[in-house]
């Protein structure tokens, strides 16, 4: 198999385990990936995870601005197979017509439902019991060409964004090198699509990472785990925002309380009304200080002062 030629498209972390799985054990081409970005308060130039591992290998770097007015680059490397990951970029359709075993697709969700670019943070925030990988054949449609292989996994409560992230980024290697040798063989059924069954998981905005305690504190603990350890989910304490990245569930009812509320304290949290319960939050980063758990915050302050406050 080594004498087909990959092109691979990645950009983020989660496409790193499933590009060096290909390229240790396929012949990848070339690598094409997002331009490096300015990054931090210094705006230091930084290069993608995948551009970084590709040096590994020494296998040339492609970074296109925009692929649909780039894509004759790509081409010159006559790849007889695309395989893309995170990439960042639909592909055009000079792209998806040239090669022999066509384009593949890794995705981290159990398709049609979550296609979008954030399908992880919103298994989690949205609720889903299971998510998983799908590869599939690339459309010109986002996420929704025909499903090869999937694999799943359950979502449970102990799941945050980061080892759910770890987690599907593992699986979607392995189901890769299991589904490769069978597109190449051609030992594959591919299956349409159920349009009737699409969700999206499009990419997460800042409204999306803020607090809405009026939710039931299940749908609170969701958005924190599901924003845990990055961007966070915030809210905002006497004017200044604060980011909540672990919570745990309180059966406390409250009537006639505002949700949000500072109702009380716990040895390492502290209580607050959401639109059915309770949830105390354990795991804090007030704004212009550093993360810390709850426990050690409350050392530092007046607890009486934080009584009745209502965070927004």
């Amino acid at each position: 198999m080594k004498d087909i030629k990959i092109v691979f498209m990645g950009t983020p972390d989660f496409a790193v385990p499933i590009f060096k799985a290909l390229a240790e054990n396929y012949n990848v081409v070339a690598v094409v990936t997002q331009p490096d970005k300015k990054v931090g308060r210094k705006q230091i130039l930084t290069p993608t995870p995948i551009k970084e591992a590709s040096a590994l290998y020494n296998i040339p770097v492609l970074q296109p601005v925009k692929i649909r007015n780039e894509y004759e680059e790509v081409l010159k490397y006559e790849p007889d197979m695309i395989v893309t990951c995170a990439y960042g970029q639909i592909l055009p359709k000079e792209l998806l017509d040239y090669p022999k075993y066509k384009c593949i697709n890794v995705h981290a969700s159990l398709l049609p439902k979550l296609r979008g670019g954030a399908p992880i943070h919103h298994a989690i925030m949205d609720g889903y019991d299971k998510t998983g990988i799908t590869i599939m054949y690339m459309d010109v449609k986002m996420d929704a060409g025909d499903i090869i292989s999937q694999t799943e996994t359950a979502i449970t409560k102990d799941y945050t964004l980061g080892t759910l992230h770890d987690r599907l980024s593992e699986m979607g290697k392995d189901l890769l090198l299991e589904t490769l040798p069978n597109i190449i063989s051609g030992n594959i059924n591919p299956i349409k699509q159920d349009e009737s069954e699409v969700t999206y998981g499009y990419n997460i905005t800042k409204e999306d990472e803020k607090i809405d305690f009026t939710k039931t504190n299940i749908q609170v603990d969701n958005k924190v785990r599901a924003l845990n350890p990055t961007p966070g989910a915030y809210t905002t304490l006497n004017g200044k925002r604060m980011k909540v990245y672990d919570v745990r569930l309180s059966d406390r009812y409250y009537t006639n309380t505002l949700p949000g509320t500072i109702v009380g304290f716990e040895k390492d949290g502290i209580r607050v009304v959401t639109g059915d319960k309770e949830i105390i939050l354990t795991d804090i980063a007030i704004e212009g200080k550093k993360r810390c758990l709850v426990k050690d915050y409350l050392n530092g302050i007046d607890k009486k002062e934080l009584l009745g406050v209502v965070l927004k």
